[in-house]
Parts: C-alpha cells; structure tokens; sequence
C-alpha cells in the first residue's frame, strides 16, 4: 500500500494553508515532507520553491474518501438483513491440466444467536464446466446429487469467519425426492454406485462437515476478513485452506494490509499475501498424512506454496463487491485454486 500522498502547490499556498486544508499541523506537514522528499526540497521555515509536498496517505481533503473503522481500525461485520447475489467463477490446476467451475448463489442473512451470523445460501442457476452446461454423466450426476445441499445453512462468526454448517438434519428428508429425479435421468451401475456414495456421505455428519468445509466459495466469502487492523493498517498470522484434499489443511503465514482510503468506486481494497508455512513435506500431502512424518524439535517448514488474495468491499455496508482468493502448492506438479466472487446486480 502506497505510504503517502502528494499535494501540488499552487500560487500563494502557504505551508500553514495547505496543513489546514488536511487537517493537519504545519509543523507535522514540514516534518512527515522532509522525511520523505529529496534534500533539495526539504522545507526549513515555509514553502521556498517547491513544486510539490509529500502528505501522510491518510491525510485528505475529502473525509468521505477515508474508510470508517471501528475500534483499533477495526472493518465491523454488520451483515444484518442483507440479500446479496453472487457470480462464482472457480479454477482447478494441476500442472497444465485446467479446469473452471462457474455458477450463481445467493447469500441472505438469517439471524444473530449466540454471537453468530446464520446464512442461507442457494445455488440461484446451472453450473457450468469450461464454459459449456454440463452434460457428461459423471458432470451431470456431482450437479443432481448437490441440489440435496442447497439451500445450505452456515454459521458465521463476528468476523465474518466460517464456523460451521447448520442444516445437516434435513439432508436426509431432501435425499428421497434428489434420488427419484436422478433415477429419471439416469440409469444403470455407475448412477447406483454414485448415489450409494451420497448416501454413505449425509449418513457420516462428520464426513459431510469436512466435505461441506472444503467449499471454495464458502471460505472464499467467509475468510474471516472482519478484524482489527492496527495502526499499521495490517496484521500477519496464519491461515489455511482446503487446496488439497485432507482432513488437516495445509497452513499458510500470511499478511493482510487494508487501504485506509477508499477507491474511486468507493470501495475498501483489502490485499495479502504469503508462502506456506507447514512441516508436511511435498510427499507427505502426496500421500494424505494430516502430520508430518518426519518427528523434529526444529521442524524444517515447507514453504513451496503461495497465497494471494485481494478482496473489494463496499464502502459504506463493508458487504463483498469482488472477491479474488489464490492459493497453491507443490505437489507432483503445482496444484492451485483460484477463486472469483462477483456481485451480481439487480
């Protein structure tokens, strides 16, 4: 995030008039100019020729530009009442192998309970498969049995974190009708083989939390973004996401940095990045082992993976306008997952 802004002097600006302008002292102006300009325009007593100063970032004329946090620059989640539609757009890679998921949900919050947002979220069109309907079996049965799911109910903590899936219960009284329309389509050993492996899966409420979790869209949305973000206007910690296929999710060292002023669209630009941060060597996720097989007291990290994500919320309802989340590792080949979440307008 840029550091500091700049102001072109014009005809009969003083150095007192220009700090009034933005709400600043005269003698803070000089002093934040001086330490970011060249020697020759450093300031002594008042403005003596220069062309232009350097004032903090966060210094505007326009107050509306700056973002209104809360408590420790804080951005407060306040989903109350909301309805929002989205556009998801989700690419799989794996070497030079590529595969896009796109389709259209709708997120509406539901209530505030035990210091959680509930959600409903519903598929609201198709899915498409690299651009076209799908339409192969195997494409065609993932979407049938899927619609057991929605609408699917989450919880979501206060910082707009994902906690859990509500709704387990009924996914079994939606089995019967989702069966009986993919019987009507479908037929023969590999549709009895695929709806026996639902069954199996909404009979496991823990296999279906865990598959249910590793919903990219969901984490995408739900990434817990909502915190305080010092005076820095950053924060660095550790997060993980479901990139491959296992019970304990490979963990990332990140840094997120908010812009305190908001766009030209009135938006708030969230931005990070990071590397892996895990002691399960590349073998060890090849072959699914939630630790790491190697035992030491100085673990050496595994760091052949990258994290990026760059997330747009509207200035005044702190809601998702654009959603970008990235995120690979090493495996054989490079694995990666991006995902793109669109608000939709009416």
């Amino acid at each position: 995030m840029q550091k500091f802004n700049t102001h072109t002097i014009q005809k009969n600006e003083t150095l007192k008039s220009i700090a009034t302008l933005y709400g600043l002292d005269a003698d803070v102006l000089k002093l934040f100019h001086n330490n970011h300009c060249q020697v020759k325009d450093m300031i002594l007593i008042g403005i003596t020729g220069q062309k232009e100063l350097f004032i903090p970032r966060i210094a505007v004329a326009d107050d509306n530009k700056k973002v209104k946090f809360g408590r420790g620059n804080s951005i407060v989640f306040q989903p109350e009442h909301s309805l929002e539609k989205y556009g998801v757009v989700i690419n799989i890679e794996a070497g030079n192998h590529k595969n896009e998921l796109k389709y259209e949900t709708s997120v509406r919050w539901l209530k505030y309970e035990s210091n959680l947002h509930f959600f409903d979220i519903d598929r609201t069109s198709n899915l498409y498969l690299n651009e076209e309907e799908v339409n192969e079996i195997a494409d065609m049965l993932a979407y049938k049995t899927s619609k057991v799911l929605y609408p699917l109910q989450v919880s979501v903590d206060k910082h707009g974190k994902f906690n859990n899936i509500e709704n387990l219960s009924v996914f079994k009284e939606r089995w019967a009708s989702v069966k009986d329309e993919v019987y009507k389509e479908f037929e023969g050993a590999v549709v009895d083989q695929y709806c026996d492996k639902i069954e199996k899966i909404i009979e496991e409420p823990e296999t279906l939390k865990l598959y249910l979790k590793n919903d990219y869209f969901i984490r995408t949305l739900f990434f817990g973004i909502y915190q305080s973000f010092g005076q820095n206007y950053q924060i660095e910690g550790k997060e993980s996401f479901p990139v491959v296929n296992n019970p304990i999710e490979p963990e990332y060292k990140i840094r997120i940095e908010v812009d305190p002023l908001k766009d030209e669209y009135d938006l708030v630009n969230i931005a990070g990045e990071g590397k892996l941060n895990d002691e399960r060597t590349t073998s060890d996720f090849i072959n699914n082992y939630p630790f790491s097989m190697i035992i030491s007291d100085n673990p050496m990290m595994n760091n052949e993976g990258d994290f990026r994500m760059q997330y747009y919320l509207n200035g005044e309802t702190f809601l998702p306008e654009t959603l970008y989340l990235e995120c690979s590792i090493m495996l054989t080949e490079e694995k990666k997952i991006s995902v793109v979440v669109t608000a939709i307008s009416e």
